[in-house]
C-alpha cells in the first residue's frame, strides 16, 4: 500500500457510517480508497446500501486532518502497515467479511505457510489451566505452530510465555493503538514477543483499551488462525465470543473439559456439551482433527512427545503398532498379551486419542 492509498484509506475509516464491511465494498467499486472520494454521487448511489447520508458524510473534510495525524505517528514510530488487498495482510482474514480494513504491525511477524492456532481463556486463569496450556504448547511445538492469543492477563499471557519458552513464533492482538500496552504491567514481555513474533492491531494511536475494543478485537484472533482453543472459561467471557466468532467463520474450536463443579471450567463444558467445539484433552486431538500429522509426517520421536498422554496399556499397543505399520486385532491382541475384550477397550481409546485409526478386516494402524 502506498502512502497516499493509506492516507486516503484511513480517512475513509473515519467517515461517519463507514466500517470495515462499507469501506471494502466501496473500495472494491471504485476500485482504491482514492477513487472513492472522487467517484461521482450517483454512481456510489448505485452500490447496494450506499445511500445519501453517507454520501454525504464523504464530503466531510475533517477525516483528512485525522488520517494526517495518524501517518505522522505511523512514521514517527516506523509502524509497518497492510491492506487487505496486500499479499502481506494474513490469508485467513482475507475471508472475514467483517475483517480489518488496515492491520498495523510491530516486531517480526511471519504467517506464510504457517499452522496458526488461537489460544484464549478466562483471566482467572487456574493451576489446571496454566499446566495443560504450556504442556498443550510444547507438545505442539516440533509442528512449529504459531500462536495467536490477546495478550491480556490470564490464559493469554501463559500462552504467549509458553510458546516463546518453545521459540515458537506468537503474536499478540491488541485492542488499542501501538503507541502504549495494556495491562501496563505487561511491557516487559514485548521486547521478547516481537524477537519471536509481535504485534497486530487495526486500532490508531488514539484509541484507548475501552470494553468495546476488545469484543472488536475477538474477532481478528478468532479469524487469523485455523482453530481457536479455549482453555478455561467461565458461563460467560469473552473467550466465548471468540469461540462463536470461530465457527462463524467456520474454524475449528477445541475446548478444555473440567470438573462441572468448576467456575472456570462451564463455559468449556458448554461449548462440548452442545457441540461448538471438539474436546480437547492433549495435543493429540488437535493433530488429528487438524490432519496435521498427515501433513507433517513427523518422526516417531516427534509422535511419541505428541501422544505423551497415553496410558501404560495404551503405549504397548501403539508401540507394536509403530514397528508393524498396521495389523489384525486378533494377532495385536497375541503379540501384546490382552485378550480381545480388554484390548477392544484400549483400542477406542486410543481411537478416541487420535493415536490410532480402524480400518477394513479388523486391521489397526498407528497414527
Amino acid at each position: 500500500m502506498t502512502d497516499s492509498e493509506l492516507y486516503y484509506t484511513l480517512a475513509l475509516l473515519q467517515v461517519e457510517g463507514v466500517g470495515d464491511i462499507v469501506a471494502k465494498k466501496l473500495i472494491h467499486h471504485c476500485g482504491s480508497a482514492e477513487k472513492v472520494f472522487h467517484t461521482k454521487k450517483n454512481k456510489l448511489a448505485s452500490i447496494d446500501g450506499i445511500g445519501e447520508v453517507l454520501i454525504k458524510n464523504l464530503t466531510n473534510a475533517s477525516v483528512f486532518k485525522l488520517a494526517e495525524e495518524e501517518i505522522k505517528f505511523i512514521e514517527r514510530e516506523n509502524i509497518t502497515f497492510c491492506s487487505f488487498l496486500e499479499e502481506a495482510y494474513p490469508e485467513r482474514l482475507k475471508h472475514c467479511i467483517d475483517g480489518p480494513t488496515v492491520l498495523f504491525s510491530s516486531g517480526e511477524i511471519d504467517l506464510h505457510s504457517k499452522r496458526t492456532i488461537s489460544v484464549v481463556g478466562t483471566r482467572q486463569i487456574t493451576s489446571y489451566g496454566i499446566d495443560f496450556c504450556k504442556k498443550l504448547i510444547e507438545e505442539l511445538s516440533p509442528l512449529n505452530p504459531v500462536i495467536v492469543s490477546g495478550f491480556a492477563y490470564g490464559v493469554d499471557i501463559v500462552a504467549h510465555q509458553a510458546a516463546m519458552e518453545n521459540n515458537l513464533q506468537t503474536i499478540g492482538v491488541l485492542a488499542h493503538g501501538l503507541n502504549q500496552i495494556y495491562p501496563k504491567t505487561h511491557k516487559k514481555y514485548v521486547a521478547k514477543m516481537e524477537k519471536n513474533g509481535g504485534f497486530f492491531t487495526e486500532f490508531w494511536s488514539s484509541s484507548n483499551p475501552d470494553k468495546e475494543n476488545f469484543v472488536r478485537r475477538n474477532r481478528i484472533v478468532a479469524g487469523i488462525s485455523e482453530a481457536t482453543i479455549v482453555i478455561e472459561s467461565a458461563e460467560r467471557g469473552g473467550s466465548l465470543i471468540t469461540a462463536t466468532l470461530a465457527g462463524d467463520y467456520n474454524r475449528d474450536v477445541f475446548a478444555v473439559p473440567g470438573r462441572t463443579t468448576d467456575k472456570y471450567s462451564l463455559g468449556c463444558n458448554n461449548l462440548i456439551k452442545t457441540q461448538r467445539a471438539h474436546l480437547l484433552t492433549s495435543a493429540a486431538d488437535l493433530v488429528y482433527i487438524l490432519n496435521w500429522e498427515l501433513e507433517a509426517k513427523p518422526s516417531k520421536s516427534v509422535q511419541k512427545q505428541l501422544f505423551v498422554s497415553l496410558e501404560e496399556e495404551e503405549q504397548k499397543v501403539y508401540d507394536y503398532l509403530l514397528k508393524k505399520g498396521k495389523e489384525l486385532m486378533d494377532i495385536i491382541a497375541l503379540e501384546c498379551d490382552f485378550p480381545i475384550y480388554k484390548l477392544s477397550g484400549v483400542l477406542l481409546n486410543m481411537e478416541l486419542k487420535g493415536v490410532v485409526r480402524p480400518l477394513p478386516g479388523k486391521l489397526f494402524e498407528a497414527i
